[in-house]
C-alpha cells in the first residue's frame, strides 16, 4: 500500500467516473480471484495426508508462512520493477499457499461453521468496503493508530503463543476484527484515490491494481481467521 499516492482530503463519492469504477472492478476481481483459490485448494487439501503433516510439523507449517511473508514484501517492494504478469503471478503463489496453510483449519473447526463465518466475513467487508469508497469522511487520519493496532496485535499474539490464555485470545481477536474492519475501510479509500491518479489501462496501472487486491485480500482473510476464533465451532 505503500505505493498509493499521499493525497489526502475527502473524496466525491459519487459513482460517476468510468475510469475509477473500470480500476475498482479490476482490484475485485483479482482478489476474488484470490480468494477462490485459496478456498478452493484449502478444501481440496484438507483431510489430506500433507495437511497433517502441515499440522504436525511446525517447520513445515512456519516454513510456509515464512514464504508467504517473503512474497508479499518482496512483491511490494519490487512492483515498480517487475511487469504486471509477474505481480499477478506472485499474488497468486501467494493466494495458493494460503490455501495450504488454511487446509488445517477443517482439522481444528467443523465444516459448516466455517462456511457461515465466510459468509459473515464477506458481508462485514462488503459493507465495510462500500462505506470506505462512498464516506467523505478522510481515513487516512487512522491509518497511524490502525498500523499501531496492527503491530500491537502481531506482538500480543506471539506472546500469547508461550502463554495459552483463552481470555487474551479473545480479546486479540476482537481487537483483531476492529483493526481489520478499520483497514478494510481504509485501503478502500486509498484505493479510490490511486484509481484517480492511475490509468487504468497502463502497465502502471495493471500493477497498481494489483497490489490493491492485495491489500484487500490480505484485509478479508485476516478478518476472516478473527472472526472464525470468535464465532468457529471446534471440533471434538
Amino acid at each position: 500500500m505503500n505505493q498509493f499516492p499521499s493525497r489526502t482530503g475527502a473524496i466525491d463519492a459519487s459513482f460517476s467516473s468510468e475510469t475509477t469504477r473500470k480500476f475498482l472492478l479490476n482490484v475485485y476481481n483479482w482478489m476474488a480471484m484470490g480468494l477462490a483459490i485459496t478456498g478452493v485448494i484449502a478444501y481440496g487439501v484438507a483431510g489430506s495426508e500433507f495437511s497433517y503433516k502441515l499440522a504436525t510439523s511446525p517447520f513445515l507449517y512456519f516454513g510456509l508462512f515464512i514464504v508467504q511473508i517473503a512474497i508479499v514484501f518482496g512483491l511490494s517492494a519490487a512492483i515498480n520493477r517487475i511487469p504486471s504478469g509477474v505481480a499477478i503471478g506472485a499474488f497468486f503463489l501467494y493466494s495458493a499457499l494460503t490455501g495450504l496453510t488454511f487446509s488445517i483449519l477443517f482439522m481444528v473447526f467443523t465444516g459448516a461453521s466455517i462456511a457461515s463465518t465466510f459468509l459473515i466475513c464477506a458481508g462485514m467487508f462488503a459493507g465495510v468496503s462500500v462505506f470506505g469508497y462512498v464516506t467523505k469522511m478522510d481515513l487516512s487520519k487512522f491509518g497511524t493508530y490502525l498500523f499501531m493496532a496492527l503491530i500491537g496485535i502481531i506482538l500480543a499474539s506471539v506472546v500469547n503463543i508461550f502463554l495459552k490464555s483463552p481470555m487474551m485470545n479473545w480479546i486479540i481477536s476482537i481487537v483483531g476484527v476492529l483493526v481489520f474492519t478499520g483497514l478494510t475501510a481504509y485501503d478502500t479509500q486509498k484505493i479510490k484515490q490511486m484509481s484517480q491518479t492511475t490509468d487504468f489501462d497502463s502497465e502502471q496501472g495493471k500493477k497498481a491494481a494489483v497490489i490493491g487486491a492485495l491489500a484487500l485480500y490480505l484485509d478479508f482473510i485476516n478478518l476472516f481467521m478473527f472472526l472464525l476464533n470468535l464465532l468457529g465451532s471446534r471440533r471434538d
